[in-house]
């Protein structure tokens, strides 16, 4: 499995990086840090056997794909074992959910996962994640008392590998720089 990722401006990374590193002190579950997953929203999962065949694309997102503004509203679940911030779904975000499906979908021997997909894409940045009942709560717990609304700025897009979250090429959005990391 492969994700396209968006990664945020500087502030917004640590912030988000102190709820990760909150939430795993309060809730005992490390499962974020200790796979060193970054903060990121995955815009696209797509089923590939070969990365390989999702460069071309990802590549093609050059010049299509432009920093965009997000506003963080609300900290959420995907029960049971999930909690993350999310943003307020806007113009850009339905853009970046539309242009990124178009760019994969033509992709031979791939599959984009169905929750993925313009229209029923669920933006989120994972806090938590593998968490049982007790650490859930918890983390509900220390989101309730440290997530403040935020607005933030999408800057970078990355191919990533998952377990553990790797990147194997990056998008600079700002300067539309490609560099390939794997």
């Amino acid at each position: 499995m492969y994700l396209v990722s968006a990664y945020f401006d500087d502030n917004t990374s640590r912030i988000l990086q102190r709820y990760i590193e909150k939430t795993a002190e309060a809730s005992g579950n490390d499962f974020m840090l200790r796979n060193n997953v970054p903060p990121h929203m995955t815009v696209s999962q797509i089923e590939a056997r070969d990365p390989e065949v999702l460069i071309p694309a990802f590549r093609s997102l050059h010049g299509k794909v432009i920093p965009g503004e997000v506003y963080f509203a609300s900290v959420g679940m995907l029960l049971p074992y999930v909690i993350y911030t999310a943003p307020v779904m806007n113009q850009y975000l339905q853009n970046l959910s539309e242009t990124v499906y178009e760019a994969f979908s033509g992709v031979p021997d791939t599959c984009i996962s169905r929750y993925y997909r313009p229209y029923s894409w669920l933006p989120h940045v994972t806090i938590g994640k593998t968490l049982d009942k007790s650490q859930l709560l918890a983390a509900v717990k220390v989101l309730q008392e440290s997530f403040a609304p935020a607005e933030s700025k999408i800057v970078k897009l990355g191919l990533s590998r998952v377990n553990p979250h790797r990147d194997i090429e990056e998008l600079i959005l700002s300067i539309g720089f490609i560099s390939h990391l794997f």
